[in-house]
């Protein structure tokens, strides 16, 4: 029995020593092998950052950085100390493109760009972020609230630039512009309108719709403009932008910005005034000032107070020519349109036409004429009046709508100009309502009450929702006589009972009226007048009774005896009745009395047992 004990207490130390060793050996390093796996430098491809722009942006807005340098890939990731990677575009290997959303903390950044290889260089300090306090370097709005009363949206403008470097007047050019929303609410109904001077808006009428931009949201736009001649001998060319938009609210703001350009010198002018003998002309061309008309709508009107789909109306408008020579052959075109031969920089039209058909008649349309009308010459600071007979579509949806006005018209040297102008069209949707009686109705009484049975009919073909429906009237007052309605389909109706006092007889007008909002969040009221008529009061006499009653006379009681005294006397001793005796009432006739025996006597109260019926007697 010892002798096996013994015996597996030797395996069992053997068998530990086993294992033992075997943990050893496995956690012995392997050097060499982790010297093979690390890459040696001289893998690693170089790579250079030279340059952030914009190397100071504000926390504002989004903003595109432009990473330049050397050596990048595609797929490479540019990274901001202290924030992480951002989202990069790979342009060359020289240029990225990296987004910075709006909100980083400010303060100074270096910035770091790893290629898929894991090669990377870093520039420090290379990005500024900054928080202004107050409102950026754009023109104020003008309708800026204070920044702790309420959330509001704010546009500014992010970047802007022209098609080519310099500014030649004369000359056509295509214009790029960035809006972004600093606020911290969203921007809705955004209309960007460019004001004519000394650019001129083409092709568009000079007013752009970009919808919706969210907060940090971006919108981009192109608009074709045309320089003007004007710009001759100046540095710098103002382009003036207004922007309208409204909040979730429908409150309105306004933005202004005057966006500059650099203006191209051009010397062709100069060299000629030397060179040639006719140094006049080309002195008054370059160094004097630049003789040619120029045609604004300074106001205009209609004879509507709301346009509604399917209404006829006349637009007035006032054409002043605020140039400095005068302006010949004047036509005027709606919608827009031009010469077919002329151009807007000062070449003569050699025998070109007009083209009228080219503008956008799809919400009001020339009734009885033409968009074209010709008004003759206008003199230097002249101005006229003109009309034009149009209708709104029926199928226009209410809201703004701008209408581009088109002059073509030459100068004293037979130049050709076009100035296109933009006026603004509002068009309503009113509801249809008839509100009368639902039942006839009479003469009502002075200081009596009486019942007014209105109603209120959606006669439209759309669903309307209407405030209060009341009634109201001079000379009477008035109980229940407001309701508020709400939603009423097309055909629906809504009853008011009121009740009126009049005050006063004869005819009474009653105001009926009903409150909703149009489509421009105002305030509107729909009336209509209803006649009744009021009469004087009416009391009757009290009736004259044709029998009146009459009283009975009084009996008069005989004298009394001696003896009958004594009699009573002795009848009060023996407890019996001593009153004096009643005298006899005279016989009138009493209805309730009825004969019985036919001999004039008569009864009173019912009649107990049979009765006699005597024959020639009716009972």
């Amino acid at each position: 029995m010892k002798q096996s004990l013994t015996q597996k207490i030797i395996l069992l130390f053997f068998l530990l020593l086993f294992v033992g060793g075997s943990l050893v050996s496995g956690l012995r390093p392997v050097p060499a092998r982790a010297q093979t796996d690390t890459p040696t430098p001289s893998a690693t491809p170089s790579i250079v950052v030279s340059s952030v722009q914009p190397n100071s942006i504000s926390n504002l807005v989004d903003t595109e950085l432009v990473v330049t340098g050397s050596g990048f890939v595609d797929g490479a990731v540019v990274v901001l100390s202290g924030l992480g990677g951002l989202n990069t575009t790979f342009v060359s290997s020289s240029l990225l493109r990296a987004n910075l959303s709006a909100g980083t903390a400010p303060g100074g950044y270096s910035v770091t760009v790893i290629n898929p290889n894991a090669a990377s260089a870093t520039l420090g300090n290379a990005l500024t972020v900054t928080a202004p306090a107050g409102p950026t370097s754009t023109p104020e709005p003008t309708n800026t609230p204070a920044p702790t009363a309420f959330v509001r949206p704010l546009l500014v403008v992010n970047s802007y630039g022209a098609s080519s470097a310099e500014i030649t007047p004369g000359e056509n050019l295509a214009f790029e512009m960035t809006l972004a929303n600093a606020g911290q609410s969203r921007a809705t109904n955004v209309v960007v309108t460019f004001v004519a001077g000394s650019f001129t808006a083409r092709e568009t009428g000079g007013v752009q719709a970009l919808g919706t931009i969210d907060p940090s949201g971006t919108v981009r736009f192109w608009q074709p403009l045309a320089a003007s001649r004007d710009l001759a001998g100046q540095s710098i060319g103002t382009l003036e932008v207004k922007v309208d938009y409204t909040d979730v609210n429908g409150t309105s703001y306004s933005e202004t910005f005057a966006l500059t350009f650099p203006v191209k010198r051009v010397s062709t002018g100069g060299a000629a005034a030397t060179a040639t003998p006719t140094a006049t002309a080309t002195a008054t061309a370059t160094s004097g000032p630049v003789l040619r008309p120029q045609l604004l709508v300074t106001s205009y009107e209609i004879d509507q107070d709301q346009l509604q789909p399917g209404m006829a109306f006349t637009l007035s408008l006032t054409v002043q020519n605020q140039g400095n020579s005068e302006a010949r052959r004047v036509t005027m075109i709606l919608g827009g349109g031009s010469t077919s031969g002329g151009t807007v920089d000062g070449t003569p039209v050699p025998g070109g036409g007009l083209d009228g058909a080219g503008g956008d008649f799809g919400k009001f349309a020339p009734v009885g004429a033409s968009n074209v009308q010709t008004l003759g010459d206008l003199g230097e600071t002249d101005s006229l009046q003109t009309s034009m007979a149009l209708i709104v579509n029926a199928a226009t949806e209410p809201g703004a709508y701008p209408v581009k006005v088109s002059f073509v018209y030459t100068d004293d040297r037979n130049n050709s100009y076009e100035d296109d102008q933009v006026i603004t069209l509002l068009v309503y949707k009113r509801p249809s309502v008839e509100m009368n009686f639902y039942t006839p109705v009479f003469d009502f009484f002075v200081g009596q009450p009486g019942s007014l049975p209105l109603q209120l009919v959606n006669s439209g073909r759309t669903t309307a929702v209407f405030g209060n429906f009341s009634v109201t009237a001079e000379g009477a007052t008035f109980e229940n006589n407001s309701f508020f309605v709400g939603t009423l389909d097309p055909g629906g109706f809504f009853p008011l009972d009121a009740v009126i006092y009049p005050e006063v007889p004869g005819p009474l007008d009653l105001l009926l009226s009903v409150n909703y909002t149009d489509d421009f969040n105002q305030p509107q009221v729909l009336t209509q007048t209803l006649t009744i008529n009021v009469v004087e009061s009416f009391f009757p006499e009290e009736p004259i009774d044709p029998f009146p009653e009459e009283p009975l006379p009084e009996a008069e009681p005989e004298p009394e005896t001696f003896g009958q005294k004594v009699w009573r006397f002795l009848l009060g001793l023996m407890g019996l009745s001593s009153g004096l005796p009643q005298p006899a009432q005279p016989d009138f006739g009493i209805p309730g009395e009825f004969p019985v025996d036919g001999q004039g006597g008569s009864f009173e109260g019912p009649v107990e047992g049979p009765i006699q019926v005597v024959p020639g007697v009716e009972p």
